[in-house]
């Protein structure tokens, strides 16, 4: 997102407001150092909670064995 200093901001907000997660996947989204970022995962917990992350490495892990 070189030279677009927004642009982070604007794709976090979409995938806050992201209504089916799983087809649109927010869960790849990573942070600059490449860490997990927050993850709402469609669920009621909070976006850094324990539960989303583990939902989010989850949803990553299974689509790397079927790349």
């Amino acid at each position: 997102m070189a030279g677009k200093p927004q642009a982070p901001r604007a794709a976090g907000s979409a995938c806050a407001r992201n209504p089916i997660p799983i087809i649109y996947p927010c869960h790849r989204v990573v942070r600059s150092g490449g860490g997990l970022g927050n993850y709402g995962g469609g669920s009621d917990h909070h976006p850094t909670s324990a539960a989303n992350l583990d939902r989010k490495r989850y949803l990553i892990e299974l689509e790397q064995r079927f790349a």
